[in-house]
């Protein structure tokens, strides 16, 4: 070895401890945004529906539309956040654009002038709920991101994010009761006051968390002095990931019904166990599962430890699974039984909020291992994309269905609208957690795997090549060939059919498919944004499940668009410099056996 070596290797193979101070810093924030959170998905609807005046329709609407534009905004600023270099840091500058303004339009949001008509009503809040969501993602892609790299050791990222999950889990309990005791302690005719206060008092205390964290919590230096990869190169070699797809794969199973526990909750409790005060029990049953799920963070970060983070994981999810099933067998009176349910069911809670963002901390370093690149907000835009998109559908289809069966409010319900509501709320989510189950156990990085991963990056760092731990291929360093690594990474503009039709046909026709897929995406995005639109009847109707998944279809089409268009440069470039049959089938070849993973 040679002198000077042994002390970078070190850098990179030693274990960052981290004190305890910059981990509260960190998860400070999350205390706020939880608190911020839970008016926007309890109380917002019908605050702007039955206070403001607003079209429900339009409401719901306009929320489809703001979510699905995520789908383009979050990519993208974690691309640039991955690129950017100032003093003071990747990460830093963009949290501190994204957290006043942010701050500024939850405020707005919640405080819109008295004076409004329905439609200006409407304007208002699409315009206040979009830029909230997009400020919020100028800090929030970045901030997962600044979790993710502040420590290389697996099991301080359980604890860094653990301390996150108990402030999370702080955040939403007030956020769940802050409201509910300021409106009875005020009375009704106040909703704006407390609404508007509420959410300055909310805005103020971001701020000061969030500028408390970006001065206390630091941010590695080192990892900006990395190259830079390309948008679209960089997405392909992302999902083609293996743990990355398996991760990303299960949460978007798993995020399919997660609203709808929170959506279908009081309807559960006032029609299904049919207590005498069911806002009353609504409230203690919340109370008990966020609670009980605050109390077990530590109970499940002692366990990761002991037996990785990926049985955890799916030992507090079967939890969840089992308590779920079980309000399948409740009926009126049952709330003894229900309530031992909820606090069960809260022991998990939290649980994935810190070991699923650990996981995929985890799975940034497999990646920097492949590419020499440290990506890690590009990685986290994937998980900010998911819950946005997802929530869409889950949060209209079932009441959709609900009013289909017969569903009348404020009556007895009959008993096939009893059982959908149990059916619902209950087997529907838990089918869907066991398929998530089954597609995370799958994944392969666990603490034995990640020592072999950080002593392979130390190894490239040394210009030699390592052994994949969970493929078995042969990895040269990134390194070794500037002009080699670019080539690889433009050819990465190309799907492996596209590059396969250019060795066998020639170059040329790989443009023209290029141009097609445009086409079609654009074609896609704009169809489904008229049949969104066409099917709204009226501005005082619910949009038919139809409509807001055309929303969803519309969204993700654009996103399509942008990223096909990102590749006609290249492309034409391409068909003017031809690289040769033996790069192309040479760059086919490490895809097949596993190093094209790079």
């Amino acid at each position: 070895m040679r002198p000077g070596e042994q002390g970078a290797v070190a850098a990179v193979e030693a274990p960052q401890r981290l004190s305890t101070g910059v981990k509260l810093a960190f998860g400070g924030p999350a205390f706020a945004g939880a608190a911020m959170a839970i008016p926007i998905g309890i109380f917002m609807p019908p605050f702007y529906s039955d206070v403001v005046l607003a079209p429900l329709g339009m409401i719901a609407l306009a929320t489809a539309v703001a979510r699905a534009f995520d789908a383009l905004t979050d990519p993208v600023v974690g691309w640039l956040s991955d690129r950017t270099r100032s003093r003071w840091g990747r990460r830093k500058p963009w949290i501190a654009l994204g957290t006043p303004l942010s701050a500024l339009f939850f405020w707005l949001l919640f405080a819109p002038p008295a004076d409004l008509g329905p439609g200006s009503a409407v304007l208002w809040f699409g315009i206040t709920f979009a830029f909230f969501f997009l400020f919020q993602t100028f800090e929030g892609v970045p901030l997962a991101a600044l979790g993710a790299e502040l420590t290389s050791d697996y099991n301080e990222r359980s604890s860094v994010f653990g301390v996150r999950a108990v402030f999370l889990a702080l955040g939403t309990i007030v956020g769940a009761i802050t409201p509910a005791i300021l409106l009875r302690s005020m009375g009704p005719g106040h909703e704006r006051e407390v609404f508007s206060s509420m959410a300055a008092v909310y805005g103020v205390v971001w701020m000061l968390l969030m500028f408390l964290m970006l001065r206390v919590v630091p941010e590695r230096q080192e990892y900006a002095s990395r190259p830079v990869n390309p948008l679209v190169p960089g997405v392909r070699r992302a999902l083609r990931n293996r743990p990355f797809s398996i991760l990303l794969l299960s949460a978007v199973v798993g995020a399919i019904p997660a609203a709808v526990p929170a959506l279908l909750l009081q309807y559960f409790v006032r029609y299904v166990l049919q207590p005498e005060e069911p806002m009353t029990w609504v409230s203690l049953f919340l109370f008990a599962y966020l609670a009980t799920g605050l109390l077990f963070v530590p109970v499940w970060m002692r366990l990761s430890q002991r037996i990785g983070k990926l049985r955890t994981f799916v030992s507090a999810s079967s939890v969840g699974v089992l308590a779920s099933v079980g309000y399948y067998f409740l009926g009126p009176g049952d709330i003894q039984i229900a309530l031992a349910l909820y606090v069960v069911s809260g022991t998990q809670s939290m649980a994935g909020t810190f070991l699923v963002p650990a996981m995929a901390a985890d799975v940034i370093d497999y990646d920097e291992l492949r590419t020499g690149m440290r990506r890690e907000a590009q990685f986290t835009s994937f998980w900010a994309i998911v819950p946005k998109l997802v929530s869409i559908p889950g949060s209209s289809v079932p009441l959709a269905i609900l009013a289909a069966v017969g569903y009348v409010p404020n009556v007895v319900q009959a008993p096939d609208v009893q059982w959908t509501i149990q059916a619902l709320y209950s087997v529907f989510p838990a089918a869907f957690y066991v398929a998530a189950l089954l597609i995370i156990w799958r994944y392969p990085i666990s603490d034995e795997a990640h020592v072999r991963i950080r002593e392979g990056i130390a190894a490239h760092q040394r210009g030699e090549n390592v052994i994949d731990p969970l493929t078995g291929a042969n990895l040269r360093p990134p390194t070794t060939s500037a002009r080699e690594a670019e080539a690889d990474w433009f050819l990465d503009y190309f799907s492996p059919s596209e590059l396969r039709l250019a060795a066998s046909q020639g170059v040329s026709r790989v443009l023209p498919r290029v141009w097609a897929a445009t086409g079609l995406c654009l074609v896609a995005a704009v169809g489904a944004g008229v049949m969104a639109f066409a099917g709204i009847d009226s501005l005082e109707d619910r949009p038919h499940p139809l409509t807001v998944l055309g929303v969803v279809v519309s969204g993700l089409s654009f996103t399509g668009f942008i990223f096909h268009a990102l590749r006609i440069g290249p492309a034409r470039r391409l068909s003017r410099a031809d690289p040769g049959r033996e790069v192309l089938a040479a760059h086919l070849d490490a895809l097949d056996s596993g190093a094209g993973l790079r």
